[in-house]
């Protein structure tokens, strides 16, 4: 049943395409909403008096007006392929409270921060990095290392690949490393080839990353998520240091 009271009206203002089935959208809500970086709102459409919501990722910064969210449309999904149809201008529905776990680590003391991605796995990383990249503009430095790696198959679903990587040019507490697991598709890609838990090996060392001293966060394909936790795991992290949040379960068949 739907109770209107949990929810408020949000209004699309900005959409942006990056393959038939990914897009970003900012949504301006009635009232501001509250919530941490790393969280996830939930977002609705009216059928018939029954509400159909699913949880997103919020990708602004608690800071940002609008919240955004980066999407992936799932064939045959209850609410996606009709996100997928909305264009700007359009409203639904969205709770008023943020939800969630899956934020920075500020307690541990750790001095580094390890973010792993499958496509749009990197949600609660850009909020993170974002309201990281605010502190600094308030004159607070950044106490702390942050290193993303964000796997994809082809570089156009980078959605945030050029946001990330100007601020990895121009800060000395931040690095951002996309790879992609289908380069004979994506000719003029240069970068690092392979999936995302192929190269957190060697990235784990070229960064110099101690296992007492880091906080890895796990976001995106479930599968992704099982095969790092144990490289990370062999690699001498433990458990109270790797943080995940699966956005696909994969069928039996899958596994």
């Amino acid at each position: 049943m739907f109770h209107e009271e949990n929810f408020q009206k949000v209004r699309i203002v900005e959409r942006k395409n990056f393959s038939p089935d990914l897009w970003t959208m900012r949504m301006r809500p009635e009232a501001q909403l509250a919530f941490q970086a790393g969280q996830y709102v939930t977002l609705g459409l009216l059928d018939g008096g029954h509400m159909i919501e699913r949880p997103f990722s919020i990708v602004s910064s608690p800071r940002e007006k609008d919240v955004e969210f980066f999407l992936e449309m799932v064939p045959g999904g209850g609410l996606t392929p009709a996100l997928h149809k909305m264009a700007v201008g359009e409203t639904l529905w969205m709770r008023r409270q943020a939800k969630g776990r899956f934020t920075f680590d500020a307690q541990s003391g750790r001095k580094q921060h390890l973010f792993v991605a499958t496509v749009t796995g990197i949600a609660p990383f850009v909020s993170m990095v974002r309201e990281m990249a605010e502190d600094i503009r308030s004159g607070r430095r950044p106490q702390c290392q942050l290193f993303i790696l964000h796997g994809a198959s082809r570089s156009w679903e980078f959605a945030y690949r050029d946001e990330l990587e100007t601020l990895s040019r121009n800060c000395d507490w931040f690095r951002y490393i996309p790879t992609i697991s289908r380069p004979w598709e994506d000719p003029s890609w240069k970068g690092e080839v392979g999936r995302v838990e192929d190269v957190l090996r060697k990235y784990v060392d070229a960064l110099g990353l101690d296992a007492s001293q880091t906080t890895a966060y796990l976001c995106g394909h479930a599968q992704m998520i099982v095969n790092s936790r144990e490289i990370l795991r062999r690699r001498g992290f433990p458990s109270d240091a790797i943080r995940q949040e699966a956005y696909w379960v994969p069928r039996r068949s899958d596994k």
